[in-house]
């Protein structure tokens, strides 16, 4: 996600993804590797990355109006049981921010814009409740928006403009803590001081002014920027900003009985036991080009861990067999019994998930670019990622941009990671040398995971391998972000994971590498504040265009890299999942990075 973490650019979508990774990896340990057990190795290249990371399109009003294009042999009816580990950590749209939770928003709620993807992983960006992807005027400043014919939520209220004001408005509420924070930044403010506009949200009769955010009908919506803001159709697309109608928003309450604007609705609620799924009749496929509403519902049960789940769904008996996962994994010690299995790999998917794991140099203590650059050479990928999942979960990581993102470069391997994926020694200790760093103590902190703390020990022993004396500082993973995200953190090395909220460079240099947005919180982990890179960023944020802004973040990407390098890129993250064989309509997503659940049905 993670998301995954925060300043400008929301960091606040990755700080919770990320929390989760570190946790020992939502997105990476419940995958599994096989190649040392054997087992042949089938998981996804960067080859199959290359339709992830294309750039996105944006759709106009024909590719926006529905219904949404048939599913070959698709069969109305039937529960499809949902398989998932931890309950969802909010319902309410304006608070969700991490993956499980965009799945589920993706079934039950509708914004102003939405995804859009073929068989081949090409995702156009459509108008949802919108006519279109928006119109732009003023160079990018201004941005407009038509809602659709026929909107109801699932009381069978209209959805007017004034929904739409009032869902970005709270937005900017003080019980609003872990939703995304872009659009509220752009309107009024970097950092919380966006909060300023509006500070008990719209809730005693106060709005943003018009000159800000408009709604001159019942059908118009326009924002107004001061500066250019090119992505804000894809922004709306996240599902934080999805529509809260203003006359059922209970607040803080919203978040364990949300009005359903999708096809399904929620009919029952168990707090950390259970969420029941129904058809929402008030939803109209004519105004919806991407949902299907093929089920009847979905039977969603928590507390079943990966292994759980991965050995339910491969048994396939009974109620398993109508069974999926939304966010959970092949289990790592079971990836062998699934990858042998001809029947069972046909019932799975697999893709890369947004991620980098990266050893962040705190450049205010690392200040000799040779030491980085040694550490990176160093570092044996292959080795660290194969604790996570091996070669189902991850790959060597050659950059610090993910193969989904758009720009990425496969050939760009600046430390010869490809030729030499656990580490170039030798050359290391020639740096360390030329340094006059040996016997150089540095601080090496990280989670308190079975992962990480497996992870720890080839970091640490590859660090005193090139001549460095290594202090090892054990962290709690639930503080994690919070004690490496604090400027004057006393550590040297700390590894975190990154991942782009919709797919573009420009959530993901911004916030990691603009060192003006640097303070406690921030997810400038490496400290790096360097004026080039600064101005850089300011003014690649402003181009318009996505092929020329995508041509900048590449080449930014390099000048940070190898001028700079302020982390050391480790491994890029996979996702592998396993389903029951009477579902239909299996695909991977390339915008959630898991199973795209807006096709689903049931064979029989």
């Amino acid at each position: 996600m993670g998301t995954l973490i925060m300043s400008i650019f929301g960091t606040r979508r990755t700080r919770a993804a990320v929390i989760a990774l570190a946790a020992g990896s939502l997105v990476l340990t419940a995958c599994g590797g096989s190649n040392d057990s054997g087992t042949k190795d089938n998981s996804k290249t960067q080859e199959d990355a290359a339709k992830q990371s294309a750039a996105v399109t944006y759709g106009d009003a024909k590719a926006s109006t529905g219904p949404a294009a048939e599913v070959p042999g698709a069969k109305p009816g039937g529960t499809i049981s949902v398989l998932q580990e931890d309950d969802f950590s909010h319902l309410d749209p304006g608070q969700t921010y991490v993956s499980d939770g965009k799945i589920l928003d993706r079934l039950i709620q509708r914004g102003l814009t939405q995804y859009q993807e073929d068989d081949e992983g090409k995702q156009t960006l459509v108008g949802d409740l919108a006519t279109d992807s928006g119109k732009q005027t003023d160079g990018g400043k201004t941005w407009t928006f038509t809602l659709k014919d026929g909107l109801k939520d699932q009381n069978g209220s209209a959805i007017t403009s004034a929904d739409i004001r009032h869902s970005i408005e709270r937005m900017y509420a003080p019980f609003i803590t872990d939703g995304p924070t872009y659009i509220q930044q752009w309107l009024s403010g970097s950092g919380t001081t966006y909060r300023k506009a509006l500070p008990d949200g719209p809730y005693k009769g106060k709005h943003l002014p018009d000159s800000v955010l408009a709604t001159p009908d019942e059908k118009t919506i326009v924002f107004k920027f001061k500066e250019p803001q090119p992505d804000l159709p894809q922004a709306l697309a996240m599902p934080g900003y999805s529509v809260v109608p203003e006359k059922t928003d209970t607040k803080e309450k919203y978040d364990t009985a949300p009005v359903a604007t999708g096809p399904y609705k929620i009919a029952e609620f168990k707090p950390g036991k259970s969420l029941k799924l129904v058809k929402n009749t008030n939803w109209d496929p004519k105004t919806d080009s991407v949902r299907h509403q093929y089920v009847d519902g979905f039977n969603i049960g928590f507390n079943q861990s990966d292994d759980d789940q991965t050995k339910t769904l491969l048994a396939d008996r009974g109620e398993a067999k109508n069974s999926i996962m939304f966010t959970g994994q092949v289990a790592t010690n079971q990836v062998r019994n699934v990858v042998e299995d001809p029947e069972a790999m046909k019932r799975t998917i697999q893709g890369y998930a947004p991620y980098v794991w990266q050893l962040n140099f705190n450049l205010d203590r690392m200040t000799d670019k040779k030491v980085r650059d040694a550490i990176t050479y160093a570092l044996p990928s292959a080795q660290i990622y194969k604790l996570d999942g091996g070669a189902y979960g991850g790959e060597t990581a050659t950059g610090l941009m993910s193969p989904t993102t758009p720009g990425y470069d496969k050939t760009y391997d600046p430390f010869g990671k490809l030729k030499k994926p656990n580490g170039d020694v030798e050359k290391a200790k020639q740096l360390i040398k030329e340094a006059g760093a040996e016997g150089k103590k540095v601080v090496y902190a990280y989670a308190n995971t079975p992962v990480r703390q497996q992870q720890s020990v080839v970091i640490a022993d590859r660090l005193k391998a090139i001549g460095l004396e290594v202090v090892k500082k054990e962290i709690d993973q639930a503080t994690w972000y919070e004690q490496v995200g604090k400027v004057d953190n006393g550590l040297d090395l700390y590894m975190t994971g990154w991942g782009q909220d919709w797919p573009s460079a420009s959530t993901v240099f911004p916030p990691l590498y603009d060192g003006t947005q640097l303070q406690d919180g921030s997810s400038v982990y490496s400290h790096i504040n360097d004026e080039k890179v600064n101005k850089e960023i300011a003014r690649i944020l402003k181009i318009t265009d996505p092929a020329e802004a995508q041509k900048a973040w590449g080449a930014l990407h390099r000048d940070i890299v190898e001028r700079i390098n302020p982390a050391a890129p480790i491994y890029y993250t996979k996702v592998f999942q396993i389903f029951g064989s009477n579902v239909g309509g299996l695909r991977y997503s390339a915008d959630s990075s898991y199973v795209d659940v807006t096709r689903l049905y049931l064979k029989k």
